[in-house]
């Protein structure tokens, strides 16, 4: 649907801006992925989900309007035009980076090496009529807990289906967008497509000050990421101290994108073709956008302002909850790794972020990495398992900010 053809019609508030908050998510992991695989694909599916996210904009726009019928209201939903602005300059930040692949500006190999080693990988895979999975659901197929990977979106006939459930029906032709590790991905993306899986073949660079630009701008992906699940939190909870954290996080990205600066500069003596680097300048820029609408989101909660209930009521709604839990010095959790406790499976949380007791952060943990008492933990997933996940670290509260 065009925007400019999008007319008031009364519609929930609370549904848009849930939509609004997962498709901003779901574009993050898209866009980077379309790099990774250097993918016109995938960089044309941004495209679409930046349309959708201009159309539920607008949308909330107009109905936040119709709702303000007092100076005491139009106080109140000011800071929700906050959160849905925010999440518009992330969706365009998002249809930037895949840009970078559709006009073919280019990023240097490194870079489609350098993601896998540092997060989840996101492909896109069309199920083929006859596939084992073609009919079943997601539940039927416990595909999650069998093989790490989750099927983070669905594109079926135009419509898009966001964070699918257990009850989800997979369909022949239906394009899924799978998250998981690129070890894990192979053999289910060969299941659904037909085809094999071709992740990017290592490459090695000569040049010192590209590979540390490059790990730069995969470290401000990672923590821009987690500012913006943790932005949302803050409004849900309306939690300073997460908000606080939000702040740091986004210091960080622009002390991050300083040095990436620097590197880059040095770097463009060596290289053949300096204008090649063109794609990782926009990379960075885009990222920092990112980083600083989670900021936005969050700045109300700051301000002390209190969150609107239809804020906090969409972010609850929303198909994950991501939380912050501290770990108790005698728990179960205490110097045990998140593999040997099996917690993703035992509690169905992802924990996407550790930040130590010294204020230094974890990025996307894996199962080998251990966690200490007073260790705060960043996670993602149901209500209930995040008090299973406060149960196993003895914290007195998972929603305790």
């Amino acid at each position: 649907m065009d925007p400019g053809d999008v007319e008031y019609e009364p519609v929930s508030v609370k549904a848009v801006l849930a939509e609004m908050k997962d498709t901003a998510e779901l574009l993050i992991d898209l866009s980077y992925s379309a790099v990774l695989h250097g993918s016109d694909e995938v960089a044309m599916e941004v495209l679409e989900l930046e349309e959708r996210m201009d159309v539920l904009q607008l949308q909330a726009r107009m109905s936040l309007l119709m709702a303000a019928r007092s100076p005491e209201d139009a106080e109140g939903l000011a800071p929700v035009l906050g959160v849905v602005g925010a999440a518009e300059k992330i969706s365009d930040a998002a249809g930037d980076i895949a840009k970078v692949v559709l006009e073919d500006i280019g990023v240097p190999e490194a870079m489609r090496t350098a993601i896998p080693e540092a997060v989840e990988t996101v492909v896109r895979g069309q199920v083929v009529p006859g596939s084992d999975f073609a009919g079943q659901t997601l539940g039927a197929l416990n595909l999650e807990t069998e093989t790490g990977v989750r099927v983070i979106a669905i594109r079926r006939s135009g419509e898009w289906v966001v964070n699918p459930d257990r009850n989800t029906t997979l369909e022949a032709d239906d394009v899924l967008l799978l998250r998981g590790t690129e070890t894990a991905l192979s053999s289910v993306y060969e299941t659904i497509t037909g085809d094999s899986y071709d992740p990017p073949e290592p490459v090695e660079s000569t040049i010192d000050d590209l590979d540390r630009a490059v790990d730069s701008i995969v470290l401000m992906k990672n923590m821009s990421e987690l500012a913006v699940d943790l932005a949302y939190g803050s409004v849900l909870f309306d939690s300073e101290g997460v908000a606080e954290e939000v702040a740091e996080l986004e210091a960080e990205v622009d002390a991050l994108k300083s040095r990436f600066e620097a590197w880059v500069l040095r770097a463009a003596v060596r290289v053949e073709d300096p204008i090649s680097l063109r794609g990782l300048v926009h990379l960075a820029s885009a990222t920092e956008v990112i980083s600083d609408a989670a900021l936005e989101i969050s700045e109300g909660v700051l301000r002390g302002l209190d969150t609107h209930p239809v804020v906090a009521a969409a972010v609850e709604e929303s198909d994950e909850v991501i939380v912050r839990i501290t770990v108790g010095p005698d728990s179960r959790l205490a110097d045990a790794s998140l593999g040997d406790l099996q917690v993703k499976t035992e509690t169905g949380m992802r924990v996407i972020a550790i930040r130590r007791g010294d204020g230094e952060w974890v990025i996307s943990p894996g199962p080998t990495t251990t966690v200490h008492g007073d260790d705060v933990l960043i996670a993602k997933g149901t209500r209930s398992g995040a008090s299973r996940l406060a149960d196993l670290a003895d914290a007195e509260d998972a929603f305790d900010s």
